[in-house]
């Protein structure tokens, strides 16, 4: 009967007893606790909170003997936390529904919408194929633009839940558009069909290898950009390593701009693919004003 009385604080202690570096005192401890059950509730309360302040007197003096003088590196700072959602949030998401965003879904359509196109008509197309030696076809075009839709999605979607959502429209935005592009060229829809299919296999490897190469070092982004931008038909190095500073100083440059203005306007620029002035890819420093706000 005892036992029965005291199932829910064992259950509570049990964790405790996991990480107690003296057994033999937590043994003591929990023999302790079915004796005084007869005490009354609010004694066996503040026996438990002995037992919890004893742990954690335990865990911190073990924790003494793991501190190390280990410096954090970018990997390994702290990441912000995910964006907390409800049980039913989570259970209309999994059904494949959106469930309420921090903006209504109209803006951020507009905005979307608008960052796909300043993907595609604020970037000098004609200045990656001359200086990258591409052909001028569509699917030149259509490499190039991935990447800058590509450089966008990995800025939005540090912005939780309503990021992730403008992601899957500015990927609709672009799919309409290859195949609005593919109909005024005059492509046969059964090819621009196929071409469409094989568009989207290489887009999605060319996510998985993007994304490596972004958290990896400048030989792994080099040998993504071989692969999907220059469908491996590269032979002068000096192009990867132009592309590869570009991609660089673009992420820094999206990761600068605020994250709500993207998300209401998805409004977005540019740097050049040739800097007049090296120093210019730097981030300026903000001003600093006095009390008068001068």
């Amino acid at each position: 009967s005892c036992q029965t009385g005291v199932t829910q604080w064992i259950a509570g202690c049990s964790g405790l007893l996991q990480t107690a570096a003296v057994p033999g005192r937590c043994r003591r401890m929990l023999c302790s606790i079915f004796q005084r059950h007869k005490a009354g509730p609010f004694q066996l309360s503040k026996f438990y909170g002995g037992l919890i302040q004893a742990n954690g007197a335990i865990t911190q003096q073990n924790r003494a003997f793991y501190n190390t003088n280990k410096h954090l590196s970018a990997k390994d700072s702290l990441q912000p936390s995910e964006e907390k959602v409800g049980a039913f949030t989570r259970i209309i998401e999994a059904m494949g529904f959106t469930g309420p965003l921090k903006y209504s879904r109209w803006k951020i359509k507009v905005a979307a919408l608008r960052m796909y196109t300043c993907c595609v008509e604020k970037t000098d197309f004609e200045e990656f194929f001359n200086r990258c030696q591409m052909p001028d076809t569509l699917n030149s075009w259509f490499l190039v633009a991935q990447l800058h839709v590509w450089m966008c999605l990995v800025r939005l979607k540090q912005e939780g839940r309503t990021g992730k959502y403008m992601c899957r429209y500015i990927v609709h935005c672009m799919w309409e558009d290859v195949e609005q592009r593919g109909k005024v060229m005059g492509i046969n829809s059964a090819v621009l069909k196929e071409d469409l299919k094989r568009m989207v296999e290489n887009f999605y490897a060319a996510l998985f290898g993007y994304d490596e190469g972004i958290l990896s070092d400048d030989h792994v982004l080099a040998a993504a950009l071989w692969r999907n931008l220059f469908n491996r038909n590269c032979d002068d190095p000096r192009h990867l390593e132009l592309l590869v500073e570009y991609v660089r100083k673009q992420v820094q440059h999206l990761d600068a701009l605020s994250g709500e203005d993207l998300l209401l306007t998805g409004e977005v620029s540019w740097r050049p693919l040739v800097e007049s002035n090296a120093r210019s890819i730097l981030k300026p420093l903000s001003p600093v004003y006095n009390d008068e706000g001068l």
